[in-house]
């Protein structure tokens, strides 16, 4: 179960914003959501600087929600014990979400200016909102009814950031550009090409790969190991063994998908929701009837990344071994990287 912490600060030296409203279309859209099982909204209002912290640590959530006002450079508005603004500034809040990266997936800031904070707390969470300027209260409940929208439907972030932005845009609001994401993982990414073709100096076509078989792959025995690199010929390498790929055609990738997953799960690690995270974007997209081989490959790269930093992981390089060899041919010529 993923759960959303809705903070909302609206201090009484500041301009009145329905923040209420905002809260409550978050959790009617919830309650619509035939997923509402799937995830748990838990909201903190008129948020004090020394809440931030405790409301992190205690409620452990998946997404956190920041809905009041932004001030650019200046940072965001919480409030004092007097329940006056209180400015937490854009550094402060990069430290403190630093603290909170294993456990925080998301972080939507729907206040004004604040795609600086946005920025810096990216640094350390994979997907951030902000918004690049003033954001009216129609325009921020309606990005958040889209948001969570799409997020309550299983939809990936990117997916539900671009429903949001929709949502503005169906109201013929003009903000529907203020939002601004910023996103680390490969599956928001720009599809590539799934068959790319080089070009030389003079801009002809050349497919130097079309109707060869090099399909050869190259796992070394060192402790350290290495991710696996597909190259133009479908080669890879870690180190010395040359060995030959089977035909993609042959590869149950699911299965080998599974059997990478339990071994690497068996290690001890600080990095184990980066691996999860990994694999379950790579779950996500083996899932499809068309999966995108290139999005699969940079998600297991990006899990055998964080794996290799185990301290079991030179042990179990020979399991891994087959399961790695399989899985690049299936890949083929079409991910360049794992």
């Amino acid at each position: 179960m993923k759960k959303i912490l809705i903070l909302s600060a609206n201090p009484k030296n500041t301009n009145n914003l329905r923040l209420e409203e905002e809260v409550r279309e978050i959790k009617e859209t919830h309650q619509l959501s035939p997923h509402r099982n799937e995830f748990e909204i838990i909201t903190e209002s008129a948020v004090e600087v020394d809440d931030l912290t405790r409301f992190l640590s205690h409620h452990q959530p998946t997404i956190v929600h920041f809905s009041g006002h932004g001030t650019d450079t200046d940072g965001l508005a919480f409030e004092d014990k007097s329940g006056y603004q209180q400015l937490v500034s854009t550094q402060a809040l990069a430290k403190l979400f630093d603290l909170f990266q294993q456990q925080i997936e998301c972080v939507v800031l729907n206040a004004c200016y604040s795609e600086t904070q946005a920025i810096a707390i990216h640094q350390h969470i994979d997907c951030v909102v902000g918004m690049n300027k003033a954001i009216g209260d129609k325009a921020a409940i309606k990005f958040s009814i889209g948001f969570y929208t799409g997020l309550y439907s299983n939809r990936n972030y990117q997916d539900s950031f671009d429903m949001g932005c929709a949502a503005i845009d169906l109201q013929g609001i003009p903000e529907h550009a203020t939002p601004e994401i910023k996103i680390r993982r490969s599956r928001f990414q720009t599809q590539q090409p799934i068959n790319p073709v080089k070009s030389d100096n003079n801009n002809d076509l050349n497919n130097h790969n079309q109707g060869t078989q090099n399909r050869s792959v190259s796992i070394g025995g060192n402790a350290s190991g290495s991710a696996i690199q597909t190259g133009d010929d479908d080669t890879a390498n870690i180190n010395y063994q040359q060995v030959n790929l089977p035909a993609p055609e042959t590869v149950d990738i699911q299965a080998e998908f599974n059997a990478l997953r339990e071994i690497i799960e068996k290690l001890e690690t600080s990095d184990r929701r980066k691996i999860d995270n990994a694999f379950e974007d790579a779950q996500e997209e083996i899932n499809k009837p068309q999966p995108d081989k290139n999005e699969i490959g940079e998600a297991l790269n990006r899990a055998l990344k964080y794996a290799k930093k185990a301290e079991g992981f030179p042990s179990a390089i020979a399991k891994l071994q087959p399961h790695l060899i399989n899985i690049t041919a299936w890949l083929g010529e079409n991910n360049s990287k794992f």
